[in-house]
Parts: structure tokens; sequence; C-alpha cells
């Protein structure tokens, strides 16, 4: 399965970018799937992640701002992300593990700046 992330972009504080993360294959046997991002000169963090079942959990810094989804359909996961601030420019991942396979996307950019 190969993944690609887009989406990223740049902003100003207080606005919204909405990632996708789209799959070559189906999405649906990924034990679970996932946001990380890597700022500026930091190690890479996770973001977001959503299981099998569609549970979603976030870091605490994005929680009530970020929302992870996807539609299996479509072979799709999102990243809604509203309320963006400085601190969450970076380069974002995504990610899909299947199995004791991780799969990584490519990163998409996004910068948040006046």
């Amino acid at each position: 399965v190969q993944l690609q992330a887009s989406g990223g972009g740049s902003v100003q504080p207080g606005g919204s970018l909405r990632l996708s993360c789209s799959a070559s294959g189906s999405i649906s046997t990924m034990k679970s799937m996932g946001w990380y991002r890597r700022p500026p000169g930091q190690p890479r963090e996770l973001v977001a992640t959503i299981s099998a079942g569609g549970w979603t959990d976030y870091r605490d810094s994005v929680k009530g701002r970020f929302t992870n989804s996807r539609n299996i359909a479509q072979k799709v996961m999102y990243l809604q992300m509203n309320g963006l601030k400085p601190e969450d420019t970076a380069a974002y991942y995504c990610s899909g593990v299947r199995g004791t396979v991780v799969y990584w996307g490519q990163g998409t950019h996004v910068t948040v700046s006046s």
C-alpha cells in the first residue's frame, strides 16, 4: 500500500486546512492509521490516530482543533485542522499499520504565520 499525503499550505493563525492521505489499496484492514508531524528542528511527534473501529485519539495540544476521519470506500484519511497556531507549523506525514508493517506517506508542509 502506498500512502500519499496532500493538502498542506500556508495559512494565517486561526485558519484552517484539511489534509488528505490517499491510499493505493484498501484501508479497511489497517489496524490503525494516523498523522505525525515534524516541526522545524524538532523530532517527529504523533498528532492523531484512528483505529480500525474508528476510535480517534489526539495529542493534547490539538484536541478540540483537529479532527481525524476516514472514508474507507474512497480509501482516504483526513485531518481537518481548525484554529491553526504558529506552533502547528510542521511537515505532516500519514501512516498506516497493517499487521506488523508500517506504511508511510511523504510529508505535506503546513506553515502557520501572519
